[in-house]
């Protein structure tokens, strides 16, 4: 099945692939039809107490090139207008992308297939957890165009890999390859292009074997852990754990667990 030809979309068990579908320009997702797509998927899987992972790539040679270079030239799209419509267009178009994956309740894992630049960078942070094809590489790389990151990269990279880092690539939009990707923390693992959504897929079905209510009630804390204080996480937590302890779930885990055996999780 698909969300539409801009994202690709296969289901296998409970874990979906989201393969972005632009590869003559390399998965720009400033293009709006890659915005609707995956803010459609988020809402899709979200109501989907199926889909307990999702692996996200990008078809062809690159992971996404980020902003679509020849529109941004051509003044089209959402690079087009006054500065108040540019101000809509992003508001309206890319920003849509970090909002809907941050509010994703299942994880996330970026199978990285090539390079990740600009707005392409920046959609690797926003996923969960992260696996680079040894072809890949990342770069912030919007001063060189003479922009900003207008997705919010400053947030998700200094998030991802702490300021000094983010700082680095940044200010100077410069590459970085995977392994040391995988040295500064911005990916899990770094494994042979051949490798790559097998490795991805590996890590999602090791989230997906676990009861689902409590990994998405998970994510839900590590996300506030970002802003919230201890004192209101600990509330939080606290609301979240009474859930979970009345859950079908987590009795079958229980079980499973004094039984020696794998669980067989419902989602009840």
């Amino acid at each position: 099945m698909s969300s539409n030809d801009s994202v690709l979309v296969r289901r296998d068990g409970h874990i979906e692939t989201w393969t972005l579908n632009l590869p003559d320009s390399r998965n720009p997702i400033s293009d709006a039809s890659i915005v609707e797509a995956l803010c459609a998927r988020v809402a899709a899987v979200n109501a989907d107490r199926e889909v307990r992972a999702v692996v996200l790539t990008g078809a062809g040679s690159a992971f996404s090139a980020g902003g679509n270079v020849k529109d941004m030239v051509e003044r089209n799209g959402m690079f087009g207008g006054s500065p108040y419509e540019l101000r809509d267009g992003y508001r309206g178009g890319i920003q849509r992308i970090p909002r809907a994956l941050y509010h994703c309740e299942v994880p996330v894992i970026a199978a990285v297939n090539g390079p990740a630049v600009g707005a392409g960078c920046d959609l690797a942070m926003m996923c969960d957890l992260r696996v680079a094809s040894s072809r890949a590489f990342f770069a912030e790389s919007f001063v060189q165009l003479g922009i900003i990151p207008g997705d919010g990269g400053a947030w998700l990279l200094t998030k991802a890999i702490g300021p000094m880092r983010a700082a680095e690539m940044a200010l100077t939009g410069d590459r970085v390859p995977a392994e040391k990707a995988l040295e500064w923390g911005m990916v899990n693992d770094v494994v042979e292009p051949e490798q790559l959504l097998e490795a991805a897929t590996s890590l999602a079905a090791r989230v997906a074997k676990n009861p689902p209510h409590s990994v998405r009630m998970a994510k839900k804390l590590l996300r506030e852990s970002q802003h919230q204080s201890l004192e209101s996480l600990l509330e939080l937590s606290a609301a979240m754990q009474a859930l979970a302890h009345h859950t079908q779930d987590h009795r079958e885990a229980l079980d499973a667990f004094m039984e020696k055996r794998a669980g067989d999780y419902s989602g009840n």
